[in-house]
């Protein structure tokens, strides 16, 4: 069963005891708009998802350490996107992450964020391999079905609550457990290598240095010991493999010249 059939069986079987009582009411009330947030999941307007990606990077920024202009993590990252503002038709916008993670993400509206540890395990190139591997998730379209399933897990938890009276619409309250459902949501295998392939084709396009692409996926399979799995998160698995192909990509590229 699918997670969105599934989600749709669920509501299914919730009961709701009818009666006079003024509590019930508002139960079903509750269960009512959980399950339209439910059936929306699936039909987010492009509007829609930039609204929800606009309130969740908000709401990282504000929960994590953000270096600032002069901090040489900020300084290093707006140097290496001077130019890459207007990317494929998606206005971004950049920002760094001071923790250890080895991480970076974008998200629909056209956020990037890169986190320090990986800034500091990885050369300017090998950054810029990164970045474009993200843009691709949000332009293949990959990220915004990311969304709708953080957003149909939360509406599953509304509904979960909304009896007890604790179930609610998405709200300021929930955008922490939103972004929270964001991140564990993860990318399929094709999803990873069809971003690959946008990374790479994003280096030769500026060009940037595409080798850096297969250094970069080594150094994560280094980093985690057992061929890349786990490596930046658990949705960017096999960087052995990926780095195989990525050097193929360049041998092929450097044909070329």
């Amino acid at each position: 069963m699918s997670k969105r059939s599934g989600l749709i069986a669920m509501l299914t079987i919730i009961a709701i005891n009818v009666n006079a009582q003024f509590g019930k009411v508002l139960s079903k009330a509750k269960n009512v708009e959980a399950g339209k947030k439910l059936v929306k999941a699936a039909t987010l307007s492009d509007e829609d998802m930039a609204t929800l990606s606009l309130q969740s990077v908000q709401w990282m920024d504000e929960n994590n350490p953000v270096a600032e202009a002069g901090d040489p993590y900020a300084d290093r990252l707006n140097n290496l996107v001077t130019g890459l503002e207007n990317e494929d038709g998606l206005v971004l916008n950049f920002k760094v992450y001071s923790v250890v993670d080895v991480n970076a993400f974008a998200t629909p509206d056209g956020s990037v964020r890169v986190m320090a540890g990986l800034m500091d395990l990885m050369t300017d190139d090998e950054i810029l391999s990164v970045i474009g591997h993200e843009i691709g998730h949000v332009k293949l379209g990959h990220s915004k079905k990311r969304y709708q399933s953080a957003y149909s897990i939360s509406a599953a938890k509304d509904l979960a609550a909304a009896n007890t009276g604790a179930g609610k619409i998405l709200d300021d309250k929930e955008i922490g457990g939103f972004v929270e459902n964001v991140l564990n949501a993860q990318f399929s295998q094709s999803n990873e290598s069809a971003s690959d392939d946008y990374g790479f084709k994003f280096l030769v396009k500026h060009n940037f240095n595409y080798h850096a692409m297969s250094s970069a996926f080594q150094k994560l399979a280094d980093l985690s010991g057992d061929g890349g799995k786990g490596s930046i998160t658990s949705s960017h698995p096999g960087s052995a493999k990926r780095t195989t192909r990525a050097k193929e990509w360049a041998e092929k590229q450097d044909q070329k010249k």
